[in-house]
């Protein structure tokens, strides 16, 4: 069976060790060599970034968010073994791993190194689809002939770049659709490289849940277990047009994805469309104070994203769902395109003070889209507000003192509702 070394890259048939290193990081597969369709996600990367740029943290759980009344962003696998998860409120967080290390989020800092992951990637293939900054799509075919090795021994000597020359780690999903490649790379995180071929495919997905499937939700879930599917196998039963015409375009999808068929293309130098940032509850609530800050740190975290990416937005939505998993989208353009927390905080409010007596609710986001260059955002002004310029210098102003001095050097009230 074809088998290759993670750590030497060597090739060979089966063994559970590499005859070279003898190392047991041994990946063996029938159709290693011959698969070409891969997803690489980063392991807890906002988190393995500041482990790496701060080695006394190397060892200790790092959850990285807000302060007490804030929301986890992200945890490093220690912290994740206790229970820590995204978008959970902090104080709960601290209550699972009270000697958690809480780091406010560094944009600056997960954008430059997530650039020397593409910059990596691209020496292996153009064909690269980026979903965010710490995950993408890639399409290595046609590419063995380039690098005189088959994709699979490609990919497993980008991982050991990251690690020996970025200090990060990540995982590799290998098949042969879109889908499948998303799938395998969380089977094995983190430090992952799974594989699912063409042969296994069918009996790989029969007993997996729905939930399998990126994009189906806590909603999409319930509607599929009402019609009593909660597998794929129980997908197969039924046919193209009953699936459709019951869940319309979703059941479209589910019924090929049920069957491992997935004719998206890796789309590359697909540009970036939108950048948002949700949080979810874990109770429903109705506390405008306590929403009020939350929409701020969100704001704060869209507008850091975008300064790091060097856009800004023309659109600002809001997005809640209530209590019943309806949800209420609201979006305003702008006069001026913007990548200012404030502006966007302010805009977002309005919009949802529009619909704030639907309370409570269990999830609240905001984002900006329309994206342009920021070379010009924020420069018209506003006649209604004449403090909007006064604001704007604060918090570049306040932008630069971070930047020297760490993320909480200073910090609004309303961050700590």
């Amino acid at each position: 069976m074809p088998s290759l070394c993670r750590d030497c890259l060597a090739t060979f048939e089966s063994h559970a060790r590499c005859p070279e290193c003898r190392s047991p990081r041994v990946r063996s597969h029938p159709e290693l060599f011959s698969l070409n369709i891969a997803h690489m996600d980063c392991d807890a990367f906002y988190a393995s970034v500041e482990k790496r740029d701060n080695p006394e943290l190397a060892s200790k759980p790092v959850i990285i968010g807000g302060g007490k009344r804030g929301v986890v962003s992200t945890a490093c696998y220690v912290a994740r073994i206790r229970g820590v998860r995204s978008a959970m409120p902090m104080f709960q967080a601290l209550k699972l791993c009270p000697d958690g290390v809480v780091v406010p989020p560094r944009m600056n800092a997960y954008v430059e190194a997530s650039r020397a992951i593409r910059e990596m990637m691209l020496e292996l293939t153009p064909e690269i689809e980026p979903l965010s900054l710490d995950e993408a799509f890639m399409n290595l075919a046609g590419t063995e002939r380039l690098h005189g090795r088959p994709p699979a021994v490609m990919l497993a000597r980008l991982i050991k770049r990251m690690k020996d020359e970025l200090g990060l780690t990540g995982s590799i999903g290998l098949s042969h659709n879109k889908f499948l490649a998303k799938v395998a790379s969380d089977l094995e995180k983190p430090k992952g490289f799974s594989v699912i071929g063409v042969a296994e495919t069918q009996e790989f997905l029969q007993d997996k849940p729905v939930k399998l499937i990126w994009g189906v939700g806590a909603v999409s879930q319930a509607s599929l277990a009402k019609a009593g599917i909660h597998t794929f196998t129980d997908l197969l039963r039924w046919e193209l047009e009953d699936l459709t015409a019951r869940f319309g375009s979703l059941g479209t999808r589910l019924y090929h994805l049920a069957r491992g068929e997935d004719r998206r293309r890796v789309s590359a130098h697909e540009p970036v469309k939108s950048i948002s940032k949700e949080t979810t509850f874990f109770e429903d609530t109705g506390n405008l104070e306590l929403l009020d800050g939350h929409l701020w740190r969100l704001a704060e975290q869209v507008a850091d994203n975008a300064k790091a990416r060097g856009l800004a937005g023309q659109v600002v939505t809001l997005k809640l769902k209530k209590s019943n998993f309806q949800s209420l989208t609201r979006r305003l353009s702008l006069r001026d395109s913007t990548q200012l927390a404030d502006v966007i905080y302010r805009t977002a409010r309005g919009l949802f003070d529009q619909v704030a007596s639907e309370a409570p609710f269990r999830l609240i986001g905001t984002g900006i889209s329309g994206l342009v260059s920021a070379d010009d955002a924020d420069r018209a002004g506003d006649l209604l507000d004449p403090d909007a310029g006064k604001r704007s210098d604060i918090e570049r102003a306040t932008d630069s003192i971070r930047e020297k001095f760490g993320k909480s050097a200073i910090r609004k009230g309303r961050a700590l509702r």
